[in-house]
């Protein structure tokens, strides 16, 4: 095992990208060197040496002194085309980009497989948690049975100010924009897609499969109430936005990413602010549970910088799942217990329900629990509709 001199090419220099470039300069124990960073916008002020900008990226994916390119743009599309290009010129990459991963696990192996060079993203996924190198280390083996987990710092973040300071949804999303915890545009985070695209990347390092994430179950926290939240507190319950998902004996997985209630004497309940936490279940072992930030500038940057280091050692995912073509599938055809709150009965299909087990109307709140089948709340549009909340029971 050699310990090799890195050439880097950073593209992106907005608050991780910067957070890494001082680290890189300050500690030479790494012995990383940044030699050319691309940006957008040449004529911002920047806090580093002017001449190590450009914005002709494709001058740092063809320089032959830059060994690793580091990827922490926004723009999925842009992120693929720069991290395909580098993994054709031979080089190591680090990305944060889960949206573009998650589109892409395919193609982006057999790049790697085809140039003999790594794609490293463990910052795309858990945050400051080593999730991934865990699944690939230590649970390169067939005996996981479960993961679950919040993987979304800035929605647990949301959901925590709703309920322990009574504030609106928007009064704790600006907070947590306030705090950089949320993007400017923070659809992708409270429609549960940026946590749906981390659980099909997580798919593929636990269990072997490639999916599209659109057959993943998910529902986002935009139409969480007040009467939600009253609701939860009542039975002392918690809601958290969690990704789930198992494998059962004959090798069929359920998937999901919904809001859910988290009673009192669960691993998840005090995992708050923009923390996340991951248990994983195994054939002997049982739970083991994984806790930190997960939302945030610190959380990300130390996730690149594990990556940078494991590149000295010319560290890269083998994919063990994967690549033994495990007969493993997802089908998410079972039935979940759901609480649904809404306004006006005919919004609401009863017949999508396998069962009711109860019913509540009061002059200014309806709802109801029962079991439908996980499959019909990506389906039905009245589930979808902006006055129906949708909140999953833990455990059912």
């Amino acid at each position: 095992m050699t310990n090799k001199k890195l050439k880097i090419g950073l593209i992106g220099f907005g608050v991780v990208g910067e957070g890494i470039y001082q680290v890189l300069k300050n500690t030479p124990s790494l012995d990383a060197e940044i030699v050319k960073i691309g940006i957008k916008n040449s004529s911002k002020e920047r806090n580093a040496p002017s001449e190590l900008f450009t914005n002709d990226v494709q001058s740092i994916i063809n320089n032959p002194n830059i060994n690793v390119i580091v990827e922490l743009i926004d723009d999925d599309i842009a992120a693929y085309q720069i991290v395909k290009q580098s993994l054709l010129n031979k080089k190591a990459v680090v990305s944060a980009n889960k949206k573009m991963i998650a589109a892409h696990q395919k193609e982006l192996i057999e790049l790697q497989k085809e140039n003999n060079v790594p794609l490293l993203y463990e910052a795309a996924v858990g945050g400051s948690l080593p999730i991934i190198r865990n699944l690939e280390e230590y649970y390169d083996n067939d005996l996981l049975q479960s993961f679950e987990g919040i993987i979304n710092g800035s929605t647990n973040y949301i959901l925590g100010k709703l309920q322990e300071n009574n504030l609106s949804f928007s009064e704790a999303l600006s907070l947590a924009q306030k705090l950089g915890f949320a993007e400017s545009n923070p659809h992708i985070d409270v429609s549960g897609e940026d946590a749906v695209n981390k659980l099909g990347i997580i798919l593929n390092h636990a269990f072997g499969i490639v999916i599209d994430t659109q057959q993943i179950v998910r529902h986002g926290i935009t139409n969480i109430k007040k009467e939600d939240i009253a609701f939860a507190k009542e039975k002392n319950y918690k809601i958290k936005l969690i990704a789930n998902a198992k494998i059962d004996e004959n090798q069929r997985i359920t998937a999901s990413v919904l809001p859910t209630f988290i009673q009192s004497n669960e691993i998840f309940f005090n995992i708050d602010q923009e923390n996340n936490g991951i248990a994983l279940g195994s054939s002997f072992s049982d739970k083991q549970f994984f806790s930190g930030k997960g939302a945030g500038r610190y959380p990300t940057a130390s996730a690149v910088l594990s990556d940078i280091s494991a590149l000295r050692y010319d560290y890269k995912y083998e994919y063990r799942k994967y690549n033994a073509k495990l007969e493993n599938k997802l089908v998410n055809d079972c039935d979940v217990k759901v609480y649904v709150n809404f306004n006006n009965w005919q919004t609401i299909d009863k017949n999508c329900f396998t069962t009711i087990e109860e019913t509540f109307e009061s002059k200014t709140n309806k709802y109801l629990i029962g079991w439908l089948p996980s499959e019909s709340i990506n389906k039905e549009s009245w589930i979808q509709d902006t006055s129906v909340s949708l909140i999953h029971f833990q455990n059912n």
